[in-house]
């Protein structure tokens, strides 16, 4: 796991081989937008310590969708240091283990990468989700962080805007592997589509993606620029 700075004393990201996960800190508080693949746990608390920080300050894990690289060690963790696990209110139940990981919808060049990601990332273990979230919802960090529903990777994928600092988290919606571009595995490429063009209207000037590096030049306008350019 690599660890990588994108707002001093504010935002770091972890970085998986599949996958990502960000620490934003309002001082000592600290909240983590996704929570990396099962097993990751004790990497991401060395990293929260290599930062001077305490991971028993760890309020809340805030997921952005159900899926194994991003939901899996939510559990472990929460478990350790007591930090809350939100989600939204449709993919809760696949957090939890009550329901199945919905299949994408694939176009057939996502085929062979979707076959080798499911050879890569452990299946994510069930999850108590303490709170099921709404579009619009106020999550108590960031000075105004709030979420913004994205369905379309899956049904309850949601964006976390923070417009106070002008920080987006996309989750997957949006991807950053190689041109910026609509993200990949959705079980409604449409939807996902209409999420894309949303979540680029709210003209960030920093973009975290669920994949690829975090966009911090240029971003509203990149944003608008590949959600136009998506072809339906």
């Amino acid at each position: 796991m690599d660890l990588v700075e994108v707002v001093p004393d504010r935002l770091h990201m972890f970085r998986f081989p599949i996958g990502q996960a960000y620490l934003w800190q309002d001082g000592e508080a600290l909240t983590l937008i996704d929570a990396g693949h099962a097993g990751s746990a004790a990497e991401i608390e060395g990293a929260i310590r290599s930062l001077g920080l305490l991971p028993e300050r760890l309020e809340r894990i805030v997921l952005t969708h159900c899926h194994g690289d991003h939901a899996g060690a939510a559990g472990e963790l929460a478990a350790r240091w007591g930090a809350q696990v939100l989600a939204h209110r449709l993919d809760a139940p696949v957090i939890r283990g009550e329901r199945p990981v919905p299949e994408p919808v694939l176009l057939d060049w996502e085929i062979p990468l979707y076959t080798h990601a499911l050879s890569v990332v452990p299946e994510a273990p069930p999850t108590p989700v303490d709170r099921e979230l709404e579009d619009g919802d106020a999550l108590g960090f960031g000075d105004g962080a709030y979420v913004v529903h994205a369905p379309g990777h899956t049904d309850g994928s949601i964006g976390i805007h923070l417009p106070a600092h002008g920080v987006l988290f996309t989750g997957d919606c949006v991807a950053a592997v190689g041109p910026l571009m609509l993200g990949v595995f959705n079980v409604d490429r449409a939807r996902a589509i209409d999420s894309f063009h949303r979540l680029a209207g709210l003209s960030p000037s920093i973009a975290c993606f669920g994949h690829g590096d975090p966009l911090t030049a240029d971003t509203a306008t990149a944003l608008v620029k590949a959600a136009a350019g998506t072809p339906a």
